[in-house]
């Protein structure tokens, strides 16, 4: 057990900080109070903890009275901290016991995966998540196997509370959605969050989501995107059309105007530097993205959102009977995954075909593919809808079938590059429902906000009318 701890290093360490108090918030960035081994040392850094929180000196008379309270207080122990030589430069130390922390949470895995393989027999795949999960946590020296203490929460919630005072009136708490009229009525996506976003074909599912992964990454926040369905390069060609304003069509074909050239140069080189990370090898099982996504977050922690493209087209681990039961594993494990590494997850969703035998074809829960466990488990579902589309369709109907009777027909439908666009929120765990107006603009695959008509005030200064009554908002269209 020796080369798991060295009680000299962790004296050398703390007895610096009591001597020069102002290391200790470098250090507290660096150290938890179990990366040391000896318990006392352990209580003596938590007393240290709440000391600084509370803005008092970290001196001896100060944590000898803390430990004290604590009922921790060890006088052999304490005269032997103090008796260490402090240390000037603790970087080499403050590794070591780092080091040596992981050591100890290596070895504890050892002794638990043979415990769960050969006494409780747990079944493979659940012994491989156990262990991806532990060392993802000791990856991030983060182990969160206790229970947390009443004032442990209370203040990590008072911080919280702090964070978002500090944030004046921005109705953003979240993650950024890309979008200000929905931030509105989200707060923005929570950190957690299992986020559903479902269509039929053709309303611009995986264009929305991708509308967000580009804003994300123009922050200069990390993505890591799993596409089932569609290469890397045409995810690019996507990201690029919104970017440049170039059309689609005209990236796919290269036939492109000097300055666009230009522009998608620009474009190409400033994307290239982005933190957007995508698999699209086009299978994937809950297994594979909890692997994968854990690793990532791992090497790049500025990881803000995971975005899924998309479910349906997801595996479970095996050995589940029926899709319900895998697509309820699959959204349990995403929404346990989101919880894990602290990100909002989003995955797309395929709608079933009820909702087209509706005259209202806007979609509703019900709507949802298998969507028993996906709705239960979602903290918001987010339905898109493009009513052109469906006019569209119907008058293509109405043309074959008068073509096919012999009859002329002339339609006053006009195809337009911009369409009124709907994302209607389903479900908001901790929110409103309702739907957020936005405008789809075909030629780049791109959604944006649509402009809120501005409302002017009319003042009848020589009137008989009450002041009360005087000040009238009238909408006027925007033109």
């Amino acid at each position: 057990m020796e080369n798991m701890y060295n009680l000299n290093i962790e004296r050398a360490v703390l007895s610096a900080i009591i001597f020069d108090p102002e290391t200790y918030e470098e250090i507290a960035a660096k150290l938890k109070s179990h990366d040391f081994y000896l318990p006392f040392h352990q209580h003596l850094y938590v007393a240290m903890e709440e000391l600084s929180r509370e803005e008092k000196p970290i001196d001896e008379e100060f944590l000898r009275s803390k430990l004290v309270t604590m009922g921790k207080f060890d006088e052999v122990a304490m005269l032997d901290l103090l008796s260490a030589n402090p240390i000037s430069n603790t970087a080499a130390y403050l590794t070591e016991i780092k080091a040596k922390s992981s050591k100890r949470a290596l070895a504890t895995l050892a002794t638990e995966i043979k415990k769960v393989v050969i006494e409780d027999d747990l079944p493979a795949e659940e012994v491989m998540n156990l262990v991806e999960k532990k060392l993802y946590e000791i990856t991030q020296n983060n182990t969160n196997e206790d229970f947390r203490e009443s004032k442990e929460i209370t203040l990590a919630m008072m911080d919280e509370i702090e964070r978002l005072k500090a944030l004046g009136n921005s109705k953003l708490v979240g993650v950024d959605t890309g979008f200000k009229n929905l931030n509105d009525k989200t707060s923005g996506f929570g950190k957690g969050d299992l986020v559903i976003i479902a269509a039929r074909p053709a309303m611009g599912k995986t264009a929305l989501v991708l509308n967000m992964a580009l804003r994300a990454i123009e922050r200069n926040e990390g993505v890591a995107f799993f596409s089932l369905e569609m290469p890397a390069e045409q995810l690019m060609l996507r990201l690029l059309s919104a970017k440049t304003s170039i059309p689609l069509q005209a990236l796919r074909v290269g036939d492109l105007r000097d300055e666009q050239w230009s522009q998608l140069s620009a474009a190409t080189s400033e994307l290239a530097e982005k933190k957007l990370f995508v698999d699209d090898g086009g299978y994937a099982t809950i297994h594979h993205v909890r692997s994968k996504l854990r690793k990532l977050k791992g090497q790049h922690p500025e990881i803000s959102i995971a975005i899924i493209d998309y479910l349906q087209l997801m595996s479970g681990d095996g050995g589940r009977e029926g899709r319900q039961q895998e697509v309820s594993e699959i959204s349990r494990g995403l929404k346990q995954l989101a919880r894990e590494l602290q990100i909002p997850i989003v995955a797309l969703s395929q709608l079933n075909r009820g909702v087209e035998s509706r005259d209202n074809k806007r979609p509703m829960l019900s709507d949802l593919r298998e969507s028993g466990a996906i709705e239960q488990d979602a903290d918001i579902i987010l339905f898109v809808y493009r009513d052109d589309v469906y006019r569209e369709a119907m008058e293509k109907e109405r043309e074959m079938k008068a073509k096919a009777e012999g009859k002329e027909y002339s339609t006053e439908f006009k195809k337009k590059s911009e369409e009124d666009a709907e994302i209607i929120i389903g479900k908001q765990r901790n929110g409103p429902t309702g739907t957020v107006e936005l405008v789809f603009q075909k030629n780049f695959t791109r959604f944006v906000d649509k402009a809120i008509s501005p409302a002017f005030e009319v003042v009848y200064e020589d009137s008989d009318i009450p002041m009360q009554e005087t000040n009238i908002n009238i909408d006027i269209p925007q033109i």
